[in-house]
């Protein structure tokens, strides 16, 4: 295999622009409105880019501390926990990029479906087959080389990153209003919201998916120059995209009253812009969504394949899952990847909302590995951890506000999706215990095989709950 391409700060951080601006961002306006004012918005973002910013501060950290990780959210768990959580974690990491693409797929079709009626919501037919035909032609495109796939994604990042810069250079110079803004401040007339901490609460659940992908400089560590670089592009992609999604909905509320824009059609953004402008920048913004959406599928199909490929590399997955082309791409596990998704397009034709089902099934999924990460960044800095040389009371802060948080995010996605999630952890084990039996390796230790038998006790409780209608897609 030829010598791995290294990439650039700034390329890095495009990745974790890529990963982050997808489909969320033009759907905040409408879907923030319909949950608080302006005041509320404002808490809730401080609180969300804080907590999540400790979870950037914690991949920074674990990525000079730790140099030698690979794939960090996968490695991190399994460095922590042992070999069956680590690939609890990366299983669980690779499937939400997959149900993270199919929301991509099912929003273009939605999207599509405007102008097409055949479209739908996106999981009819004729969406399903033509999502399908992406699938396998940005499969065709990453085999063409991770590097030259990289270099598209960060053009994509910019091409999509721009509409989003009109928007908000046309309303604050043409359709921002103080006297609205100051309307909405506490929700507008006859709210109806409840309480300020109620509306926070709420607001702050949604802030969950839009910052799903902030790892992605992590993943990519051994395309990296040095391990510096990968803290710093994922902190430079960070603060970037909070301050890019935190401007568009503070905004949004000087442009229209709060329950007005709580009721526009999706994309809110185009919608909102709609109102300032007119009908082209409805078309404008749509236009953006779609190549937003293109690049975010770009993004996570590279992380996801890369994470299975780390897995099987370091023994933790199967041995065909490290086979890669003549250009160093993860062909096997890139197989896989769209294999995953192709059939989850195929679950949403059942779905009664099939976005709202991949975005759900894709956030829980993540969170698992997010928890594990922060988790293993606080064992380090306690007597437990073996690096005693690089503790602080700065490191000790933050990975205890990062696992709280992250335990927090997960409380907050509720029960049903949760224990959905296990329908995939269960059967992936099988390849786990593949590739320790490849290897001629005890399967499991007890405390493993206990993780084993509750994650299956898990799986047949949400298929019985599938099948009695207490969970429903």
């Amino acid at each position: 295999m030829q010598q791995t391409r290294k990439l650039p700060v700034l390329v890095l951080a495009g990745m974790v622009v890529g990963s982050m601006v997808g489909a969320g961002v033009f759907s905040l306006p409408g879907t923030f409105a319909g949950a608080t004012g302006a005041i509320g918005e404002a808490v809730a973002w401080t609180l969300a880019g804080t907590g999540m910013l400790t979870l950037v501060l914690v991949f920074q950290r674990l990525a000079v501390r730790r140099p030698e990780l690979d794939s960090g959210i996968y490695a991190y768990a399994k460095a922590g926990f042992g070999d069956y959580v680590g690939f609890f974690s990366a299983f669980g990491y690779w499937a939400s990029g997959c149900a993270g693409n199919v929301t991509y797929l099912v929003l273009i079709g939605s999207t599509l479906g405007a102008l097409f009626p055949a479209f739908g919501g996106g999981n009819t037919v004729v969406a399903v087959l033509v999502s399908s035909g992406l699938v396998w032609l940005f499969s065709f495109l990453i085999r063409r080389g991770v590097p030259q796939a990289a270099w598209i994604n960060t053009i994509v990042a910019v091409a999509k990153v721009l509409p989003l810069e009109v928007f908000l250079v046309l309303v604050a110079t043409v359709g921002f209003s103080w006297q609205m803004f100051a309307q909405n401040l506490w929700g507008g007339e006859a709210p109806g919201l409840g309480s300020l901490g109620g509306q926070i609460q709420q607001t702050l659940l949604l802030t969950v998916f839009v910052f799903l992908g902030v790892e992605g400089a992590s993943v990519y560590s051994r395309y990296a120059r040095s391990r510096k670089d990968v803290g710093r592009a994922t902190l430079i992609g960070f603060l970037g995209v909070l301050c890019l999604f935190a401007m568009i909905t503070i905004l949004s509320f000087g442009v229209a009253p709060r329950a007005e824009i709580g009721g526009m059609r999706q994309p809110s953004v185009a919608s909102v812009l709609a109102v300032v402008v007119g009908p082209w920048g409805y078309a404008f913004i749509s236009a953006g969504l779609i190549v937003s959406v293109l690049g975010a599928y770009l993004s996570w199909t590279l992380m996801a394949s890369e994470v299975l490929f780390s897995a099987a590399r370091n023994d933790d997955a199967p041995r065909f899952l490290a086979r890669t082309s003549a250009r160093g791409v993860p062909v096997a596990s890139l197989l896989l990847t769209s294999l995953l998704v192709q059939t989850l397009l195929v679950v949403t034709l059942f779905a009664e909302n099939a976005f709202t089902f991949a975005l759900s099934l894709c956030s829980s999924l993540a969170l698992i590995p997010y928890v594990l990460t922060a988790a293993y960044a606080l064992k380090l800095e306690t007597p437990a951890g073996d690096d005693p040389g690089g503790r602080s009371r700065r490191g000790l802060a933050v990975a205890v506000i990062a696992t709280a948080y992250t335990l927090f995010l997960i409380v907050a996605a509720g029960p049903q999706y949760l224990l959905m999630t296990f329908v995939i952890y269960a059967p992936g084990t099988l390849l786990f215990a593949l590739a320790r039996r490849e290897r001629g390796l005890r399967v499991f230790r007890p405390h493993e095989a206990a993780l084993c038998v509750a994650a299956v006790l898990l799986a047949v409780t949400a298929v019985v709950a599938l099948a009695t209608g207490w969970i429903r897609i």
